[in-house]
């Protein structure tokens, strides 16, 4: 393992796939701590080069079904893993526990393996993700929101409808055509089965500038 500040092998998931949505929640305050966090200075969504012509792939299948590519997050620099730690050992801070983790007591979150000191979002070819219908013009329901901290995000869930599943296993199956394996706990988490990066961790910011004269 190894920590790195070279961004030369990443691109713009924007420019890559310029039909994606864009909704990175940890540039916002709707997360699930409820502050924009360290690193995403920008709310773009990056990953390496090999990761982003998979999803190319994966957003071709899917437009031709009807369907676009909403994305949550994607490369995640170090500095942001740190601050999802110092915030889960922080008991007090409990802002978004109905939105996020309403069946958790939070001094659970890190031994249940929900936050952790290392992501496979620093290595730069993961990626979270859902499904938008462009007949409807809308978000799909999957049956349980991004971030949930619970069994309800689990990809096989069953107490959900029928429709929510199959979407679920569309997103799945899609994902996994294309080069991709899933996280048996969470349904919109994906990363690329040969990872360009596989004992890298990156900690430069999600900016711009830091991938700005790099193409497919």
């Amino acid at each position: 393992m190894r920590f790195s500040e070279d961004a030369s092998g990443f691109v713009s998931v924007g420019e890559a796939v310029p039909e994606v949505i864009l909704e990175i929640r940890y540039y916002s305050t709707f997360n699930f701590i409820g502050d924009r966090i360290d690193g995403y200075e920008e709310p773009i969504a990056l990953l390496t080069r090999e990761a982003a012509r998979a999803l190319k792939a994966a957003s071709d299948s899917l437009m031709t079904r009807g369907f676009r590519l909403k994305i949550f997050d994607a490369y995640r620099p170090q500095m942001a893993v740190d601050h999802f730690m110092r915030w889960a050992q922080n008991p007090l801070d409990t802002r978004m526990k109905a939105f996020f983790y309403p069946e958790l007591d939070k001094r659970g979150l890190i031994p249940g393996g929900y936050i952790a000191e290392r992501s496979g979002h620093s290595r730069g070819s993961t990626v979270d993700l859902t499904l938008f219908d462009t007949r409807t013009q809308r978000e799909v329901n999957m049956g349980g929101p991004f971030d949930y901290f619970g069994e309800l995000s689990h990809p096989d869930c069953r107490d959900i409808t029928p429709e929510q599943y199959e979407s679920r296993m569309l997103l799945r199956e899609t994902m996994l055509d294309c080069g991709f394996k899933p996280l048996e706990t969470e349904w919109w988490h994906f990363t690329l089965k040969d990872e360009t990066y596989p004992e890298t961790y990156f900690t430069f910011p999600v900016k711009r500038r830091a991938i700005i004269s790099n193409r497919l």
